[in-house]
């Protein structure tokens, strides 16, 4: 009955502010007055309680109010966001070539066009665009095109596989609509999102959600493995497209889906932007790869176990494994055992998050580690240097009958290994370079991988290997190592 007298008297308040009478101001102590009543009701309150704590949440009053659009934000940052067209030449194997009959039919074996979509980002006036390297990978050509119609042919400034991240360059004689980058850090749980972007080449769409998690670790998508997971639909064309805060800035390039049929379910990552930053700062620089800060330490996971051991509470950090002698780790008084817990103040969750917070750093700059040292957190300032250059760096071609033949070799150094992306302190001799047309581009070598052994022989120098490719011998056997793969091979040449 008290329900029912509160609606009726909200009614009539109702009626009568419509008619254009004076309403009292509500006391402010004793009983509630009729718009105390009134807000009760409307906040989904029985009336005559307390106000239950948090934020203020009502129902709209009017069409004005329920009328709340994405359009601004849209319209101010959607003109950035481009298409990315990417194609290549691939050589096509006629099933009847040879046949004299068959080919006057079905033709004979040529070039045809492989082609790809996937989208961009303008994040500089003069032209700069950020996509995803699997996007523009191996592509003979790159072409952009804006959403006012114009279409540019593109060069490939920078681009890394591991980072999933490419930097295209196109020219005009006016400046680009750009998106400014953001700060990833900033983002929480929750925050609102936009992904724009071309999927299944239907043109440029944009869809809203939420950042659903952060530093997902071990997608399968890179070796990257500090990505913002979002809701915001993502489908196939919308790798390289851009995830957007409410802000209008770019907080993320989007990258992959989970989807057991193609289509978003609701799991999509993108790449953060302060990574993104990094990786177009060195592309502008000029940077023939991306260059990661040195700090001549190796790092592994930190196990229940390790954890247990070392008195922590949870397994969290990233364990140092190995440090180098003539390091700045070393200097610092860093030393195996030891476990990174936070970086320049951002906690160290895993390995990867140590990872992600040294590529993002500039080369030449210092880093306030927390380290957890026989069981005390210490405070230490670690210097972010250039890899070293090694003292046997120079290349050496290959010549001679061997399977090697038209290979560049080199002995590992931290920074070749940084160009080949493989593990700073790997050591041996990699091929760096390979001839097209050779016989070592037909036995299938490829850049990165590390020659261990040739016909029983260790190799340890590129002037080894040399010495070993020129033999005159018709047998081979040689054990290479790629992507952590040890592989054996025995031929006749």
């Amino acid at each position: 009955m008290r329900a029912k007298r509160y609606l009726s008297l909200a009614l009539c308040t109702w009626m009568t502010l419509a008619s254009g009478a004076t309403a009292q101001e509500a006391p402010t102590t004793g009983d509630p007055g009729l718009s105390d009543v009134l807000t009760d009701l409307l906040n989904g309150g029985k009336g005559g309680g307390a106000a239950t704590p948090g934020p203020d949440r009502r129902v709209p009053f009017g069409r004005e109010e329920m009328q709340l659009s994405f359009a601004p934000l849209v319209k101010d940052t959607a003109a950035a966001v481009v298409n990315v067209y990417a194609s290549k030449q691939v050589k096509v194997r006629s099933p009847f070539e040879g046949d004299p009959f068959f080919e006057q039919f079905f033709g004979r074996s040529g070039p045809r066009n492989r082609s790809s979509l996937g989208s961009g980002v303008l994040v500089d006036p003069s032209g700069i665009v950020v996509t995803n390297n699997h996007v523009v990978q191996d592509a003979d050509q790159v072409k952009v095109a804006l959403s006012d119609g114009r279409e540019f042919t593109s060069k490939v400034l920078l681009k890394d596989e591991t980072l999933d991240l490419a930097v295209l360059k196109i020219d005009s004689d006016k400046p680009f609509p750009t998106v400014a980058i953001g700060d990833s850090d900033a983002l929480q749980v929750g925050d609102l999102v936009l992904a724009i972007g071309n999927p299944f080449g239907v043109g440029q769409t944009t869809t809203s959600g939420i950042v659903s998690a952060l530093a997902r670790t071990h997608i399968g998508v890179s070796d990257s493995g500090f990505f913002i997971q979002t809701d915001a639909a993502i489908n196939p064309g919308n790798s390289g497209g851009a995830l957007i805060n409410m802000g209008g800035q770019l907080i993320g390039i989007n990258t992959a889906i989970f989807s057991r049929t193609g289509g978003s379910i609701g799991i999509g990552f993108a790449i953060p932007s302060n990574m993104v930053r990094a990786f177009t700062e060195a592309a502008k620089g000029g940077a023939e790869f991306f260059e990661r800060p040195f700090i001549g330490a190796s790092f592994e996971p930190v196990t229940p176990q390790i954890a247990e051991s070392l008195g922590m509470d949870h397994p969290s950090g990233a364990l140092i494994s190995s440090v180098d002698e003539n390091g700045p780790a070393a200097r610092a008084g860093l030393k195996p055992g030891d476990v990174v817990l936070a970086f320049n103040g951002a906690a160290i969750e895993h390995m990867e998050a140590l990872d992600y917070r040294l590529a993002t750093q500039p080369v030449g700059g210092k880093a306030t580690l927390s380290v957890l040292t026989k069981g005390e957190e210490k405070s230490i300032e670690v210097a972010l240097e250039r890899a070293p250059e090694g003292t046997s760096s120079n290349e050496v071609l290959l010549r001679g009958r061997s399977p090697f033949a038209g290979a560049k070799v080199a002995e590992l150094s931290p920074r070749l290994a940084q160009r080949l992306r493989v593990a700073t302190d790997t050591k041996g001799v990699a091929i760096v370079g390979i001839d097209g047309g050779s016989p070592a581009a037909g036995f299938g070598f490829q850049l990165g991988d590390i020659v261990r052994e040739v016909n029983g022989e260790t190799v340890d120098t590129a002037a080894k290997l040399k010495q070993l490719a020129e033999e005159d011998t018709r047998w081979w056997r040689f054990t290479v190592e790629r992507d952590g793969r040890i592989m054996r091979q025995m031929l006749r040449y």
